[in-house]
């Protein structure tokens, strides 16, 4: 991942040109550069995305929480597995509150309805000093737009169409997307998360999203040529998509989880 772009603080720009496959292995580094033991993925559902060999090489306990029952079911064993939705407010805590170094998702924040509640749920699952990660879509890119706006079975054809082989290179299927709190690093989406109590420590927001224009040649180029840009150039409220790194202070204040 190419981070040459304006940075400013704990805020970086880039191409999203790698976003897709290098998440994995910055998930993998933090947990190596912090030693997580305790690991939670939020909806990995039948296919995790840490795997197994590299659980065990560094004595990660590692859960998977995803809505499905049918999902998790399917998941290899060796994942510990628990069925709950991360955006309840019925959420049940019981044995799994406080006690995780590091909670990540891919792609799940966006087809939460509550983003608030999940950024809250996931602050409660946290150990104190633990750290949380979550790489998801944005608004306002246009495709983003497009997809809230447009009925779900238009959306789904729309998609297949622009973006055939899906499943062959790993992505899920189409589901609801509402991409509730799922925003560029704003000034306004800092502040919403620090209000809850998280400190934030990177945040990286990404401009371009080329493979939904492999059909529309003219477009892509415009697209290329735009998204280069605004790395460049960046304006928060118009990345494609965004990885966030939030810390959960050591000392917390109690209403934050009320």
């Amino acid at each position: 991942m190419n981070r040459s772009a304006a940075t400013l603080g704990h805020v970086h720009y880039s191409s999203s040109r790698n976003a897709w496959v290098g998440y994995t292995a910055y998930v993998q580094d933090l947990i190596i550069r912090c030693g997580a033991r305790h690991v939670l993925e939020l909806g990995g559902g039948a296919n995790p995305a840490i795997p197994l060999d590299f659980l065990q090489q560094h004595a990660v306990e590692y859960t998977v929480l995803d809505i499905s029952e049918t999902e998790l079911a399917k998941a290899p064993a060796g994942y510990h597995k628990v069925c709950g939705d991360i955006g309840s407010t019925q959420l049940s805590f019981e044995g799994i509150e406080g006690r995780h170094d590091l909670v990540f998702s891919k792609m799940l924040a966006e087809h939460v309805k509550n983003g608030e509640q999940m950024h809250r749920n996931v602050f409660r699952l946290l150990a104190p000093g633990g750290k949380a990660i979550h790489y998801f879509p944005t608004l306002y890119a246009p495709p983003f737009v497009a997809n809230l706006l447009m009925p779900e079975p238009l959306a789904d054809r729309l998609l297949q169409w622009l973006e055939p082989g899906r499943e062959k290179e790993g992505k899920k299927g189409k589901f609801p997307a509402y991409y509730s709190w799922c925003r560029g690093p704003t000034q306004r989406q800092l502040a919403r998360l620090q209000s809850l109590g998280y400190v934030v420590d990177e945040y990286i927001g990404f401009f371009g999203h080329h493979a939904y224009y492999r059909r529309i040649p003219g477009v892509r180029r415009m697209h290329q040529w735009l998204s280069s840009w605004l790395v460049e150039h960046p304006v928060a409220a118009l990345t494609s998509a965004s990885y966030v790194v939030l810390s959960k202070p050591v000392e917390t204040i109690t209403m934050i989880e009320a």
